[in-house]
């Protein structure tokens, strides 16, 4: 997930591509756009914004996931399409194990097991469509 002044924004559906380090230009809505990057921050027009993006391949362990008892569900963190599903209802999984592959904005994101555990439901099926926050698996 992409966050602009600490609010969550949609990516959107532009051409990108890097012309120099740190330099890229970008083809969105029929307009070119040239962006320069310093850390976390992109200048565009003039005008100099921070951004963080949240990596959803990174592994992290919460208090809520780690529990011994009861489910934890593996989300979307951002819009994409599922390209592989890697476990099968009644597997039983480590934690940090690799669930699902998301592909978003051009990547592939790994979504991992927050728990051992087994799991049971898979909510989508490889070539769907997903959106933010949805539910893809449950872990228990």
């Amino acid at each position: 997930m992409i966050r602009i002044g600490g609010e969550p924004v949609e990516p959107a559906d532009a051409d990108i591509v890097e012309v120099e380090r740190n330099v890229y230009s970008v083809l969105a809505d029929g307009a070119s756009y040239e962006a320069y990057v310093d850390g976390n921050e992109v200048t565009i027009g003039g005008v100099r914004v921070g951004f963080e993006v949240d990596d959803p391949r990174k592994f992290q362990r919460s208090a809520e996931n780690t529990a011994a008892q009861g489910s934890a569900s593996i989300k979307s963190a951002m819009p994409g399409k599922v390209v592989r599903v890697l476990v099968s209802v009644g597997d039983e999984v480590k934690a940090g194990q690799g669930i699902l592959v998301i592909e978003a904005m051009k990547m592939q994101n790994e979504l991992k097991s927050p728990r051992d555990g087994r799991v049971m439901a898979i909510e989508a099926k490889e070539d769907d469509r997903v959106s933010a926050d949805t539910i893809l698996a449950r872990i228990e």
